[in-house]
């Protein structure tokens, strides 16, 4: 799966490209050895990324992986809902969720990056509220920052997916299975690095919520 990312910043493109390196991975390990290309890159095919090189190219690139008219990637099969919460994404750890999902044989079948608004949130959230007494700091957790939601495919990719992430609260986790995704970057019970489907029939509805409605 290629994944395209927007990257902002004071000077982005310029920036990105000196980040990236040499697009030639063999070159860029000897003139940039601290560069993506250099760490990540094979050689000048597989190069780790793709950065763009003028600004028209940037405008046309944008529009090609952000259009509306593009379709989604989901499959909405044999899958699972995983949403990366802001407190992960802000501190930068998303990465590290990311490769221990794909490390431990899922699939990532779809992959977005979402700023919820309060109604949305309340929305997606709606069956825990009167059953969670954290309801409400998980909406303001959700609102706080962006949100990278995926679409993790495996058979019976629910139940095997929940049992990566761990219990809901992450000292309870820590405790009994410290290797799970709560107990390594969880916080507390409304800032536990991830939410998962609860529910096997519920896999392909939460995906479709994201990707499709």
């Amino acid at each position: 799966m290629t994944t395209g990312l927007e990257i902002v910043n004071q000077n982005a493109l310029q920036s990105w490209k000196e980040l990236c390196g040499p697009e030639n991975a063999t070159v860029a390990k000897t003139q940039a050895p601290q560069s993506i290309r250099a760490s990540f890159g094979t050689d000048s095919v597989r190069n780790a990324v793709h950065c763009s090189d003028t600004f028209p190219n940037k405008k046309a690139e944008s529009d090609l992986f952000f259009s509306s008219e593009l379709g989604t990637s989901a499959m909405f099969s044999n899958c699972t809902c995983c949403v990366i919460k802001p407190h992960i994404v802000t501190s930068g750890l998303a990465g590290q969720i990311i490769d221990t999902i794909l490390e431990e044989g899922f699939e990532i079948s779809a992959m977005q990056m979402f700023n919820l608004d309060k109604p949305t949130a309340e929305e997606f959230f709606e069956i825990y509220k009167g059953v969670l007494p954290e309801f409400s700091a998980i909406i303001d957790q959700m609102i706080n920052g962006p949100c990278i939601v995926l679409e993790v495919r495996q058979e019976n990719a629910v139940k095997a997916f929940r049992e990566l992430c761990g219990p809901m609260d992450p000292e309870i986790a820590k405790n009994l299975r410290p290797n799970t995704l709560r107990a390594r970057f969880g916080i507390d019970r409304s800032r536990n690095a991830v939410h998962c489907t609860d529910l096997p029939e519920d896999g392909t509805l939460e995906t479709e919520y994201w990707f499709s409605i």
